[in-house]
């Protein structure tokens, strides 16, 4: 076997692999150059996952939902919604973080113009991909995070504030092209605080906007 073949064949098994990381860890990781990332491959991603609220009577450990805990999530959900980006104190941006932890999420490869919150054409197709997506049937109703995130190029303080107006722009897109009720895209700015690689700070990878079924759809279009 030639050099090239053996690291084309290295390549493609750390891809599969990758892959199968995130999907074990219930994050789909979708590149907005990709053709294959669609409306369908967004919904599947977010479709709520059926859990039970209590530990059923069958022997083994299953993974149950405190009531309590449910109910502390709602309300921090309702107080959330409709609230703009900026406003979110760096508590509540935590909070959020641990909320949506084992949620329903994606993460989407959506590119901005340099050193701007405008969304770059290319990256426009994936957009629409998830506003069609967000008001399909299956999904419509719920409430969702979108969460942009940077890499670490920058200052700290000039990373979090185009976080925000990304997040921004991407939900003013949304409600403006889709109808979608502004109250049900709850928007927040990570900056750099959340680098999906920390060992490669300014890799490609880091820079994502994810999206998350907060799966609440009791509170949702009020």
């Amino acid at each position: 076997m030639s050099k090239i073949s053996a690291t084309k064949t290295i390549a493609a098994m750390l891809s599969v692999a990758t892959i199968g990381a995130a999907i074990s860890f219930g994050t789909v990781t979708a590149s907005a150059g990709d053709k294959n990332v669609t409306e369908d491959q967004i919904i599947r991603a977010l479709a709520p996952v059926k859990k039970p609220l209590t530990r059923g009577l069958a022997a083994g450990p299953r993974h149950t939902i405190d009531p309590a805990v449910a109910a502390s999530e709602s309300r921090f959900v309702q107080k959330i919604r409709g609230r703009t980006t900026r406003s979110l104190s760096v508590s509540e941006r935590a909070e959020i973080a641990t909320v949506v932890k084992d949620k329903p999420k994606i993460d989407l490869e959506i590119n901005f113009d340099y050193n701007s919150a405008d969304i770059n054409a290319k990256s426009l197709p994936s957009v629409q991909a998830l506003g069609r997506a967000l008001t399909n049937a299956d999904l419509k109703g719920s409430t969702f995070v979108v969460a942009d995130h940077t890499d670490a190029a920058g200052s700290e303080t000039y990373n979090q504030d185009l976080s925000e107006r990304r997040a921004d722009t991407i939900k003013r897109y949304l409600v403006d092209n889709f109808g979608i009720n502004g109250s049900d895209l709850v928007t927040v700015g990570y900056g750099e605080s959340q680098l999906k690689d920390p060992n490669q700070p300014l890799a490609e990878v880091n820079r994502r906007v994810q999206v998350v079924n907060l799966e609440n759809k009791a509170t949702a279009s009020k």
